[in-house]
């Protein structure tokens, strides 16, 4: 693997493609023996991929600077694992880099793994999440910075750079059985730019599924006086391909590649604003200039079906 070279083929092939944004997951350790299964799904193992998984703010940043007009933005990272004045400066240094290209993807988080990696614990989560986003209110509005929180103090202090305008700093979380406002759900409203959820049903009844829940977020919005009209869902697409069409059980991103085709269209009838292909999670390809072949297919199928 060459990583300089494969992010900056990856970028630029992306972008010459016509794909509208690029971006980065977060995985910091890959444990041997993990306290719980992958994304605390019974018997789910952790995929081999995630073992080299590279820092997703470093490889944004070498994205930043071989394009010009795609966005930018993290799937997630997972707040509880940073610093949150460190994390703000690092955004707003990309956002500047890129001429203000940034979106700020963030979540919870589920390794107990990574939580003990770096001194959190779970009952963490959710408090270090809404004190990142402080954070990010704070420093990213104009100097001097005054704050206060569980973690963070700031006096009188300047934080450079500011971003070149608003970053949006969209959640993943949530699920899709929002009958019920959970904190995850009421955090999406109260304070998103937008959701990052996953499509886990195809055809029509997937569609109706998440476009009930979104529409559940932007109503629980506009009671807590938001504007949803500027909020995005951006579907989080984690693809698996397979040799034969799957059967009429399959996950949503599981099949052939006229399946994961009309699951883009799913996504699209759901009400996405965007849609992330993640091919990363599969021992499908044998190069990243197949992987990127499979990309550049999949845009052009989806452009003209």
């Amino acid at each position: 693997m060459d990583l300089q070279h494969d992010v900056v083929e990856a970028a630029r092939t992306a972008e010459a493609a016509g794909y509208a944004s690029l971006w980065t997951y977060e995985r910091l350790l890959f444990p041997e023996t993990p306290v719980e299964p992958y994304v605390a799904l019974p018997g789910v193992p952790w995929p081999e991929a995630s073992r080299q998984a590279a820092d997703p703010l470093a490889v944004l940043t070498a994205a930043a600077v071989v394009t010009e007009k795609v966005r930018l933005g993290t799937s997630v990272l997972v707040a509880p694992l940073h610093g949150p004045l460190q994390l703000a400066k690092e955004i707003a240094t990309i956002d500047q880099l890129s001429g203000g290209r940034v979106i700020a993807g963030l979540g919870t988080g589920w390794s107990s793994d990574e939580f003990q990696a770096t001194g959190v614990t779970r009952a963490d989560r959710g408090r270090f999440l809404d004190e990142t986003m402080d954070v990010f209110d704070a420093v990213w509005g104009p100097d001097p910075v005054s704050f206060r929180g569980p973690r963070v103090v700031i006096d009188q202090a300047a934080v450079l750079p500011k971003p070149v305008g608003k970053i949006p700093v969209v959640l993943g979380g949530g699920g899709t059985d929002l009958g019920r406002a959970t904190a995850a759900v009421r955090r999406i409203a109260q304070r998103a730019d937008g959701w990052l959820p996953l499509l886990a049903t195809p055809g029509p009844a997937g569609a109706k599924e998440l476009r009930a829940s979104w529409d559940r977020i932007r109503d629980l919005a506009t009671e807590h006086g938001r504007d949803p009209s500027r909020m995005e869902m951006i579907v989080v697409g984690n693809v698996t391909f397979t040799d034969r069409p799957a059967g009429p059980d399959r996950s949503a991103f599981v099949g052939t590649l006229a399946q994961i085709v009309d699951d883009i269209h799913t996504a699209a009838e759901a009400g996405a604003d965007e849609l992330i292909v993640d091919l990363n999670l599969q021992d499908w390809f044998t190069s990243t200039r197949q992987m990127l072949a499979t990309a550049v297919e999949i845009h052009a199928r989806a452009a003209v079906s």
